[in-house]
Parts: structure tokens; C-alpha cells; sequence
């Protein structure tokens, strides 16, 4: 089975940029006690963040009172770019809207076949106040609410939807039950 294409190589270069910066990347911070709440009301001991930024500041701002396994993706920062396991809970927080848009959906449905059970999800819909290198907004894919839920609905049962700014929300879903052979091979 091939892996679909998630990020181009050029977007992955100045990906790379921006994360060495070090001010990139870092709205985990603001949402660690949400986070850490359906941690502890899950029982969940295996975390993804997915975009974590090369400061992993979800990971630093977290409180938990038992044993968590925490896992970093991002494959903007090369000590994290390695290809992510499943887990239990993952959290992608303001990180769809940087996606490239022909690869949004292959990114959507990578983040289904990684959530075991619950999944965490924070997007921005308006502009970013950082530029990309090449004179595009940061935020590549700036839709409404709307839009983005009807992406979100096909994918997870959605248990909380929470705008939290008038142009930004988050939401939580579960895994849909899936048929599928050991290899991640559709039944």
C-alpha cells in the first residue's frame, strides 16, 4: 500500500525555516489544560501531537497525573518528521490551516488512521500574522467554519464543536469504527 503525499518538499523547506525561528509553533501552551482534561477523563496513556513544532509546547504545558506516553510529529522539524504510530488521543492543534490544499485531504484522512480513539482538533480561519518565505500567508487553506466541519463530519463523530474567536474553533471527535486488515488495508 503506498503512503499518500502529505507536504511537498519545497513546503517542508520552509516548514524547516520557520520552526528554527523558534516563535513557530507554539499554540499548544493554550490548550494543554483542555488537552490534559480529556486525558484524564479517557484514561489515555499514549498521546500524538501532530504538528507539535520543534518546542513541543503542548508537551511542556501539560499536567497529567499518571503515565503518558508522548509522541511529537512534524514533519517541518527533522528530529520529529519521522512517520507517527497510532495513538489514543491526537491532538493537531492550529495545524490544518498551514496544509498545503491539494494535500489536505491525504493529511485529514492520515490523522483518522492515527486516532485510536479520540482526536483533538484546533484550526484557525482567517489569516496568520507570520509570512512564508515566499510572500504567501501562513495560513494556506483560510475557510469558514462551515467549510471545515463538512471535511471533519465524514471523518470523526464529532462530540464537541467550540468556536473560541470569531475566526478561530476547535473540536472533538471520535474515531468512526473502521474494518480493516492488519496492514491499515481497507475491508
Amino acid at each position: 500500500m503506498t503512503k499518500p503525499q502529505l507536504i511537498s518538499e519545497s513546503y517542508r523547506a520552509q516548514q524547516q525555516e520557520l520552526h528554527e525561528k523558534g516563535d513557530y509553533g507554539v499554540m499548544g501552551e493554550k490548550y494543554a489544560p483542555l488537552i490534559a482534561q480529556i486525558i484524564e477523563r479517557t484514561g489515555t496513556t499514549h498521546l500524538l501531537d501532530y504538528g507539535s513544532g520543534s518546542r513541543c509546547s503542548l508537551a511542556r504545558a501539560l499536567k497529567v497525573p499518571h503515565k503518558l506516553t508522548y509522541q511529537a510529529y512534524d514533519p517541518g522539524v527533522p528530529r520529529f518528521s519521522e512517520p507517527p504510530v497510532p495513538a489514543q488521543l491526537v491532538a493537531c492543534i492550529d495545524v490544518l490551516e498551514h496544509i498545503e490544499p491539494e494535500y489536505l485531504d491525504s493529511v485529514l484522512d492520515h490523522l483518522v488512521s492515527l486516532t485510536e480513539a479520540v482526536c483533538f482538533l484546533s484550526i484557525h480561519t482567517g489569516p496568520a500574522s507570520k509570512v512564508l518565505s515566499d510572500g504567501r500567508n501562513a495560513h494556506l487553506t483560510q475557510q469558514p467554519m462551515r467549510w471545515w466541519m463538512e471535511k471533519l463530519w465524514d471523518r470523526f463523530e464529532i462530540q464537541t464543536l467550540q468556536a473560541t474567536s470569531s475566526n478561530a474553533f476547535y473540536v472533538v471527535g471520535l474515531a468512526q469504527m473502521r474494518l480493516e486488515r492488519t496492514n491499515g488495508e481497507k475491508l
